[in-house]
């Protein structure tokens, strides 16, 4: 008896030995060869993956003349940060020059932290829950008591509109509307705006161009053109001002990924939002000068007036 256990405990062993040694040889042949680890109904098709997004080369020793230098005096520590100039003329358009973008606005230390702090000051800073239940004192009926206090047999209540009754009020429930306000100091939001541009910059997801003329307001000119220089799936043009070009403003008017803001308006969210983001030579004039003010301003004394004095 005992030999026929210990045969088939035996038995059992091998059996598993041989089921675990064959997985891990399959997922090392796997992982040798090249071929993903994932089960068969985890992979993407082969039509579903696009074409590896190739990063454009840094201009650094480029031929081509430098366009725009930085208006701004550059620390001696640092060197300006240099693009591409790009136009939306044609799609096999070449550079038509080289950038200089200021590095305490372009190349800035990338602080995470700072940035998930202004993107849930900007969701959040607006917000209005109008989310509201009623108490005791608010629900119909309940103004008797129930049954008198002793000799029923069951518990006492003094009320059937109690927080402990079905139908009853609700106790500690939120009592809206209720203002989410509250505002984070300037300067944190001004460094949230620098990193977004240098982690934009950084990840090849930043683009200058001259102009925002395009030959003709067709929307498909501006998708193909935009898929040729892989420019991302959704795109976030910014220009100075508040009137725009006619042709740009017809060839994005039914396009959902790719939309237009001023300068002005630039935020965070908006950057986050979107996969790239392209900006006007005067726009990049307009955000250096704005942001570089906030570095040499007056700390504001309390109470706190506007405008300021300094202001650009």
């Amino acid at each position: 008896m005992i030999s026929a256990r210990v045969h088939l405990v035996g038995i059992m062993f091998r059996a598993t030995f041989t089921v675990c040694t064959r997985g891990i040889s399959t997922r090392l042949i796997s992982s040798l060869s090249g071929e993903s680890a994932l089960p068969s109904n985890l992979r993407l098709p082969a039509n579903l993956i696009g074409a590896p997004r190739q990063k454009a080369a840094v201009p650094t020793g480029s031929e081509l003349p430098v366009v725009r230098r930085c208006d701004a005096d550059v620390p001696a520590h640092l060197a300006p940060v240099q693009t591409w100039l790009h136009s939306l003329g044609s799609y096999e358009s070449e550079p038509l020059g080289v950038v200089d973008l200021h590095p305490d606005v372009f190349s800035v230390p990338v602080r995470l932290d700072i940035l998930h702090a202004v993107e849930v000051w900007q969701r959040n800073f607006k917000r209005i829950s109008n989310a509201k239940v009623k108490s005791r004192a608010e629900v119909r009926g309940g103004g008797g008591k129930p049954w008198k206090q002793k000799g029923s047999g069951r518990a006492r209540h003094g009320s059937i509109r109690s927080p402990i009754w079905r139908g009853g009020g609700v106790a500690h429930g939120p009592r809206g509307p209720t203002s989410y306000y509250y505002m984070l100091p300037m300067k944190v939001r001004v460094q949230g705006l620098k990193i977004a541009l240098t982690a934009k910059l950084a990840q090849d997801y930043l683009h200058v161009i001259d102009t925002l003329e395009i030959p003709t307001p067709d929307p498909h000119y501006l998708e193909e053109l935009l898929k040729h220089r892989q420019w991302g799936d959704s795109v976030l043009i910014v220009d100075v001002g508040e009137e725009f070009s006619h042709n740009v403003l017809q060839a994005t008017a039914n396009l959902k990924t790719v939309n237009i803001i001023p300068a002005i308006g630039l935020n965070v969210h908006s950057m986050l939002k979107h996969e790239s983001l392209v900006l006007t030579l005067e726009a990049v004039k307009f955000l250096e000068k704005k942001l570089l003010w906030h570095d040499s301003r007056f700390t504001p004394l309390y109470p706190f007036k506007l405008p300021y004095s300094d202001v650009p």
